[in-house]
């Protein structure tokens, strides 16, 4: 027999409902902007301003921003150092989580304090640009990929993971004479896919959205990565993204909003397209820790 809930209690989930409603909103508006934005007419965008449902569509803006190869060489420049970034990430963390997580490894204690250490103090932007500086890589892409090669947080968790799988999977694997190597590659790894899946997000996302390294240490504009080139756009409101030489000597430019919107839009979907692929594993992966059965 089902009780009948008090008033205060359904006041409580209205309440919520309006809340969460609300915040559901202010988070998606900006968004639906963005590329109503992108795809509006300039008359359009210029006459109404805010614009959430454009009248008609057009494709003025991205023709504009494509009319070079600038945003498909940003944009494959990107789509490399976030795959590359993120194998770099997950065999590095792995590498050093594996050992870390066995009780027979010496000195395991000693060096989670160190790596804890760095989560709490570092050296500062001088100190590591004059490091990567003195390694040569200033206008190469390994300055984007060696110096965050590990996350101190992330290895953390992983550790906490490897520790979880069971010991007899391990012990039966060496009696077959598999070396360590081979257990952490044939054994462990394979039954880590959701913290695998869950710091392959983390990690992809990083480096898809990373803008200050590039600044800092890549001085050449033909390797930029795309999200510096937004960041000429939208901060400073520079252009060379496209070419309007390209089209007749009629043809007049999209203003600088569309310009800005369509660029958001190039940078921002790609990145999107990646969660429906993980969201099965990133689902357990981030419940890593809070329940134990």
């Amino acid at each position: 027999m089902m009780i009948g809930r008090s008033w205060a209690s359904r006041l409580f989930d209205g309440f919520n409902y309006t809340f969460l409603t609300l915040v559901s909103l202010v988070t998606i508006i900006p968004f639906i902007y963005i590329v109503s934005v992108s795809f509006a007419e300039p008359e359009e965008v210029l006459r109404r301003g805010f614009i959430l449902f454009p009248t008609t569509f057009s494709l003025e803006g991205y023709k504009y921003i494509f009319s070079t190869d600038t945003m498909v060489h940003s944009l494959l420049v990107t789509v490399g150092i976030t795959v590359v970034g993120t194998l770099i990430n997950l065999l590095f963390t792995c590498l050093l989580a594996y050992p870390l997580s066995r009780q027979d490894f010496g000195g395991r204690q000693a060096m989670m304090m160190l790596i804890v250490f760095t989560m709490l103090f570092n050296g500062g932007i001088l100190p590591t640009f004059l490091v990567v500086k003195s390694l040569g890589m200033i206008d190469s892409y390994l300055a984007l990929l060696i110096p965050n090669a590990i996350s101190a947080f992330n290895l953390i968790v992983v550790v906490s993971f490897f520790r979880q799988l069971p010991e007899g999977l391990e012990e039966a694997a060496k009696i077959d004479g598999c070396s360590d190597l081979g257990l952490l590659f044939r054994i462990v790894l394979p039954l880590s896919a959701p913290v695998l899946a869950t710091f392959s997000l983390f990690y992809a996302v990083g480096h898809w959205n990373t803008f200050f390294n590039a600044i800092l240490y890549i001085n050449d504009a033909k390797m930029w990565p795309i999200q510096v080139w937004l960041r000429q756009i939208v901060i400073l409101s520079q252009g060379g993204i496209g070419d309007s030489t390209s089209f007749d000597q009629n043809y007049i430019a999209p203003p600088p909003q569309i310009i800005k919107m369509a660029v958001i839009v190039v940078s921002t979907v790609p990145i999107l397209l990646v969660y429906p692929f993980l969201q099965k594993h990133f689902a357990k992966g981030v419940m890593l820790g809070s329940v134990k059965g």
